[in-house]
């Protein structure tokens, strides 16, 4: 099976982040500019929590707080479940479902080097299987 560096090496590079003083809005914003359903709250280079759209269905909209008024320390997910780019597609996929999560930090000697989503785990199993299907019909055929 596959690790989280392969899916690394095909996404483009970009980790979406914010500081924790940042507004619910601004966040927001940066998320729909990003086209990313989360964004990892860093402090000076160091990983302090996470939020996503889950959060700020949950932690503002159900609570009737107003997102230009929330701080983002208010509502994110601190010391985030992450992974190292040697772990499996598989462990990644059983954290997931265990912790019920959709976006993982991916952190390597402390540093952030990337985030991982579970639409990424599934892209990847796809392609893996598509790719072992052609390999399995080209042996049987002979081709």
């Amino acid at each position: 099976m596959g690790k989280v560096r392969n899916i690394l090496d095909k996404k483009r590079p970009d980790i979406f982040s914010i500081p924790p003083d940042y507004t619910v809005y601004e966040a927001l914003e940066l998320m729909v500019e990003n086209n990313v359903g989360a964004l990892l709250v860093m402090e000076d280079e160091k990983l302090v929590g996470i939020f996503t759209e889950r959060d700020y269905a949950r932690k503002v909209i159900l609570k009737g707080k107003a997102s230009k008024d929330t701080l983002i320390r208010e509502i994110m997910v601190e010391q985030p479940v992450t992974v190292g780019p040697e772990s499996t597609i598989e462990e990644c996929m059983q954290l997931m479902t265990n912790k019920f999560i959709r976006h993982l930090p991916v952190t390597s000697l402390g540093t952030v080097v990337g985030v991982i989503s579970i639409g990424d785990l599934v892209k990847f199993i796809i392609e893996e299987q598509k790719f072992i299907i052609e390999n399995l019909e080209h042996y049987i055929t002979g081709t």
